[in-house]
């Protein structure tokens, strides 16, 4: 069903977001399409999402669906943008906010969802209102309402029968906990529990498909070629037919917005295996969406659209007009470098795909929860990252085939089905690292053969002991250190024992307790089980190490990945000395006949301790300001053929390379600054 298009999305694009009240007079008064096109042009612009209809519920060009916003001092807002754009060679995809429209949910209160927690973005935490009615919160709307669903496919049909867009970008596609009676009688018909989150998860998952599916086949029907896509803020691992609708994914992920710095390229690396055209979303925002007067430092734009880059994706930054219509100077030459550098790399990008040899069994994928990502996908993808490790992150519809080494996070289950792939892909010579509850079967024991078993529950202990050689990981310590987490008490029979687990004294209580935290290792007493095995390629670790180390940072808890790793692929694909802070990848461009590697370092550091929610919330903030040169930065990579010339693909400068005796191809690259990309010619 998706849009019958060949033309791929652009590489360098800006989201001007225009939510504008109606309390603000002037929309639009300062807009002059000149200054506009031409400031665009000096950034390096080659697309930007503009409004029709914003979260206000106002749209910006004369509707006869909709309502025009009442102070909009050029009628034709939305037309005058499309046009000044269309000449200058600039695409202009079109906004359509969907469930949060404050216009439609005071006109049609009917519409409303009903949350069954009264949670409402914006709320303010003193609010105990129904509905939050007296906060300043976006008032969600339930799309399992007839009425509802056509208003929005009719605005959709009018922008596009009046403007020569590109496609349309469908905002605020959200799982409201939805209550209300609509939705309760939906679930009760479908034997669903309302009483029970998981059934009302399924309810709203399944409305929204509905609206998405009927939009979408009417769309592609009358506009062929359309790009169509519905943002829900996380492309959720929920399988290629979750994406069915679309015509390609575009990745929300603004890491000083509270996405962090390590959601995007978990994202992008399972968005990569899907087939599909995908861009992802930063911000020019100090902080996230909707702040005025907010810039984000050059140094980590550029950063972060080099990781897109890097990783497979084209490149949105995200931006909000002013409602006086006039286009901001700075946050264009904020983003102008940025730019600039992917439009020199555009040609050693276009069908690209990443050299990923490691493929991560999506936790979040096994057991969905509307939640952005997955604990242990999170600390997994963190450590091959860290390890400069190249990977993908998969569901179950990938090939297993395709990966030399599959990583199973924390609590994959392996049903009949998943345990008869997992066997034949071990007996085919692949290799295995699960962890704690992943690998155990529906009967509680462990489904494929990894010389392992289970004697017993969870190690009585919390937190336990780990002892583990030289052998496992030359930066193992001699001594015993600290787990924080559950483990699984486990005996190795015919599995080779790496680690073992030992205990503390007692578990802290008001009965018995020493010093500030837990007690110490216990010397005398004998080891508890297992902790880290290794048998005929597949390993295992007791501990949910995965999610244990997206929690706690601790690299003792990656060297254990890292040893089992170089056990099991001691020839990897690529290999660099870049500090654990930097990141590598690799992509092969088939029909050029060239690999090329990306080398980036552009650490983030937390600076905002107490960036505060509208609902009293507070969080951390990462950010990037003045990124360092490192280097030299030197890398191993292993390719079909040996190059014929490898160079900088910013500069065309030649780079000096060697090839050692098990053929790989060795470089060095004597200054990195933010981003490098390496081609090697002819392979």
């Amino acid at each position: 069903m998706p849009a019958t298009t060949n033309k791929p999305l652009r590489y360098r694009q800006i989201h001007l977001d225009f939510h504008t009240s109606e309390h603000i007079p002037g929309i639009g008064a300062e807009f002059d399409p000149d200054n506009f096109v031409d400031t665009l042009k000096k950034a390096h612009v080659d697309s930007i999402t503009i409004f029709a209809k914003c979260h206000h519920g106002w749209s910006y060009y004369p509707t006869k669906v909709g309502k025009p916003h009442p102070h909009l001092a050029r009628p034709d807002l939305l037309g005058d943008m499309v046009k000044a754009l269309a000449a200058a060679d600039i695409e202009s995809p079109i906004y359509i906010s969907v469930q949060w429209d404050e216009l439609s949910a005071r006109e049609h209160p009917e519409w409303r969802a009903m949350s069954a927690s009264n949670r409402y973005h914006h709320a303010l935490p003193a609010d105990p209102s129904s509905g939050k009615q007296l906060s300043p919160a976006w008032h969600t709307l339930c799309l399992n309402h007839e009425g509802l669903r056509k208003y929005i496919l009719d605005q959709a049909r009018e922008v596009a029968q009046q403007y020569p867009t590109q496609g349309l970008f469908f905002d605020i596609i959200l799982t409201p906990d939805c209550v209300c009676p609509a939705c309760v009688e939906r679930m009760q018909c479908k034997g669903l529990d309302p009483e029970n989150p998981a059934d009302r998860l399924k309810n709203d998952e399944a409305v929204n498909e509905q609206f998405r599916r009927e939009t979408s086949e009417a769309l592609f029907a009358e506009f062929p070629g359309l790009r169509v896509f519905y943002n829900c803020g996380h492309i959720h691992k929920q399988g290629p037919e979750r994406f069915s609708t679309y015509s390609h994914l575009e990745l929300e992920s603004l890491p000083t917005g509270g996405w962090g710095y390590d959601h995007f390229p978990s994202s992008a690396r399972y968005a990569a295996t899907l087939g599909m055209d995908f861009l992802a979303h930063t911000g020019k925002f100090h902080t996230s969406w909707g702040e005025f007067g907010g810039f984000k430092h050059p140094d980590a734009l550029e950063y972060e659209c080099a990781q897109m880059v890097a990783l497979g994706s084209k490149c949105l930054v995200g931006d909000q007009l002013h409602p006086n219509g006039a286009i901001n100077p700075d946050t264009y030459k904020s983003i102008a470098a940025a730019y600039a550098r992917v439009e020199k790399l555009e040609p050693f990008l276009e069908g690209a795909k990443q050299v990923s040899e490691i493929a991560i069994v999506s936790a979040e994928h096994m057991s969905p929860s509307g939640a952005r990502n997955h604990p242990s996908d999170d600390g997994a993808a963190q450590m091959l990252q860290e390890l400069q490790r190249p990977f993908d992150v998969i569901d179950l519809s990938a090939r297993f085939e395709n990966y030399r080494l599959l990583v199973l996070p924390d609590e994959i289950p392996v049903n009949a089905a998943l345990a008869s792939r997992l066997k034949a892909y071990l007996a085919g010579g692949g290799k295995l690292i699960a962890s704690w509850h992943s690998g155990l079967g529906e009967n509680g024991a462990f489904a494929i053969d990894m010389g392992i078993a289970r004697a017993g529950g969870a190690v009585a202990f919390k937190p336990s002991y780990v002892k583990a050689g030289k052998a496992l990981d030359p930066d193992m310590p001699e001594s015993a250190f600290v787990f924080y987490d559950d483990a699984e008490t486990v005996k190795a029979g015919e599995a080779t024992l790496l680690a073992e687990i030992y205990p503390s004294y007692f578990n802290r209580s008001y009965k018995h307790y020493s010093s500030h935290q837990h007690a110490p290792d216990d010397p005398a007493a004998a080891p508890l089980g297992a902790a880290v095995t290794e048998h005929n390629g597949a390993a295992y670790i007791a501990y949910p190490i995965f999610r244990l180390y997206r929690a706690m940072g601790q690299p003792l808890y990656k060297y254990i990945v890292r040893g089992l790793l170089d056990r099991l692929i001691p020839d990897p694909a690529m290999v660099t000395d870049l500090p654990s802070s930097g990141r590598a990848t690799l992509a092969r461009q088939i029909d050029q006949h060239r690999h090329i590697l990306h080398l980036l370092y552009g650490p983030p550091q937390i600076r905002g301790k107490d960036v505060r929610g509208d609902d009293g919330s507070t969080r951390m903030m990462e950010m990037i300001e003045d990124i360092p040169s490192i280097g030299p930065v030197t890398a191993k990579v292993r390719l079909p053929s040996a190059p014929s010339r490898v160079y900088d693909a910013l500069t065309g400068a030649d780079i000096a390379w060697n090839t050692s005796d098990d053929g790989t191809v060795s470089v060095t690259v004597p200054r990195l600054r933010i981003h490098t990309a390496v081609v090697f010619e002819g392979t």
